[in-house]
């Protein structure tokens, strides 16, 4: 049976045999379905890139508020569906390393303080265009403008100039940065005709899909572009991108074969998911992370010693078990963890319900805490603030949650209300994650946080080539966020996404969720 059935799976992957016929056969010869698909998978994976089709994916984060200036993009499905049809001069692979993609190569000076990136020729818009230097400039200018709001503000802020000089683009720093081209592939900086400044929302780009449907909240969908540069991704004639902020909806939806990838898959139901067959999980660990986040400029977090109760009064082991089931490890109040090579273990912080009554008396607080969370925010976040509420009580301090809707949380809740449940996706580096949303400076600094001395030993750290001192400087900055900042960690979570049948060529990347974001652009249908 062995034989006949390679032979077959191999005919139903090249399109030679229908994958109806080639179920329909190997059922007659005895296989489960469960093994008959894993049998598509296995010859999918050796036959290579299937081209043609549609591949789409159901996905939780998208509302009605979503765009598709790049600036703008705070959640998983506007971010994602991005990764498409926008590309950066850089892109970091699964393994951590940086890759050629808008930029052929780059250098540094022997002061890292200024960097030459030698920009990719013969790359089209999706407009018809030609990407010029003059574009890359036009990009990094536009997202180092305060009014942008641009998610990248934060990282751009290094930057003292940007010109082009023939086919390269030049960046003159303020400080030495070691990292710079690491910064390069943050979502936000997609290299738009004259950097967006036209028309940012346009959604014109150089990815492998060209858009063609924009219903946010809804749908959003694109078809191959024809002139793209590359051979290695866009493999299906059309992607789309259904918002399914419903998990059971969302499951559902994977399960009747209307999408072929899901993301954020509940750790609470992988088990279950297992056993349908044809569906696979894909889950990798990496540097993503669920927080509380709380305003340390905002009464009543404005006091350090009400955030300290409530970081003691969270049991994250409790957390870990009761919300990722395993898929995923404790977190100790800062956002990095060992997934990066720079990183220092401290001591970790536990429930102590004696130590939170303590900082809470010493706070002078009375009353409760407003807690504002939404399904959306992680998966299981509901749940995750009934425990938090449940511990904090032992501490004698009250929560009061709130369930906000999920439409409109990143907009309304996130980074407006003082205090709410929130995750991050982590970033490839320690500076970037911290120049991101913990730098005073940062758009997106969402606890509010502002130290300088923190930020000196940022600016610091940039320009330290030497790897042990460099280490020092991040591990007091971690100590730093720990003790005073006003993000609560109780977690780092797997990335969770499964897969239906029909999709080939998945590879787990620890990045972000949905193979870092490029899984309905490296993936294929299969036949």
């Amino acid at each position: 049976m062995s034989n006949e059935l390679d032979y077959l799976s191999r005919l139903a992957v090249t399109g030679k045999l229908s994958r109806r016929a080639f179920l329909g056969r190997a059922a007659a010869l005895g296989a489960t379905a469960a093994f008959a698909n894993s049998m598509l998978l296995t010859a999918a994976r050796a036959e290579g890139p299937v081209k043609g089709g549609i591949l789409r994916a159901g996905m939780q984060g998208g509302a009605a508020t979503d765009s598709l200036d790049p600036a703008t993009w705070s959640s998983q499905v506007p971010y994602f569906f991005g990764r498409q049809w926008g590309e950066q001069l850089v892109q970091i692979d699964a393994t951590g390393v940086l890759q050629p993609a808008l930029a052929e190569e780059w250098g540094a000076s022997a002061d890292a303080k200024t960097w030459t990136f030698k920009i990719r020729k013969g790359v089209q818009f999706h407009n018809g265009k030609e990407m010029t230097p003059a574009d890359v400039v036009a990009t990094m200018e536009r997202h180092s403008n305060a009014e942008s709001k641009s998610g990248a503000l934060g990282i751009m802020g290094g930057i003292d100039s940007v010109k082009a000089d023939g086919d390269t683009v030049v960046f003159a720093l303020k400080d030495a940065n070691a990292d710079l081209p690491f910064l390069m592939d943050d979502y936000h900086l997609m290299i738009q005709p004259n950097g967006g400044k036209d028309n940012p929302t346009e959604g014109v780009g150089t990815g492998p899909y060209k858009v063609t449907v924009t219903e946010q909240g809804v749908r959003l969908g694109g078809e191959k572009f024809a002139g793209y540069w590359r051979d290695d991704r866009g493999f299906a004639d059309q992607i789309e991108v259904v918002v399914i902020n419903d998990p059971t909806a969302r499951t559902a939806a994977l399960q009747g074969g209307q999408v072929d990838i899901i993301n954020r898959v509940e750790p609470k139901i992988v088990e279950l998911i297992k056993r349908v067959p044809g569906v696979t999980i894909q889950n990798v660990a990496g540097k993503g992370h669920y927080v509380f986040i709380a305003h340390c400029n905002t009464a009543p977090f404005d006091n350090n010693d009400l955030r300290l109760a409530l970081k003691f009064a969270l049991d994250r082991e409790e957390l870990v078990q009761k919300i990722l089931f395993g898929y995923g490890s404790v977190g100790n109040d800062t956002p990095i963890n060992k997934a990066y090579p720079l990183f220092t273990e401290m001591e970790q912080r536990t429930f102590d319900p004696d130590k939170a009554a303590f900082h809470y008396k010493k706070s002078g607080h009375s009353g409760s805490v407003l807690l504002r969370t939404s399904d959306v925010a992680f998966p299981g976040a509901v749940d995750a603030t009934q425990l938090y509420q449940q511990s904090a009580a032992k501490a004698g301090i009250t929560l009061e949650i709130k369930r906000e809707p999920g439409d409109g949380y990143w907009s309304e809740v996130w980074n407006k209300q003082p205090f709410s449940a929130s995750y991050w996706g982590g970033r490839p580096t320690q500076d970037q994650m911290y120049s991101t949303a913990y730098y005073s400076k940062a758009d997106w600094n969402d606890t509010r946080f502002f130290n300088d001395k923190f930020d000196q030993m940022l600016i610091q750290a940039r320009a330290e080539l030497d790897e042990t001192k460099r280490k020092k400087l991040y591990a007091d900055m971690g100590t730093i966020v720990n003790q005073e900042g006003g993000v609560i960690v109780p977690m780092f979570n797997d990335f969770i996404d499964a897969t239906g049948p029909k999709v080939g060529g998945w590879s787990p990347d620890g990045n972000q969720e949905m193979m870092g974001g490029y899984a309905l652009s490296k993936c294929w249908v299969m036949a």
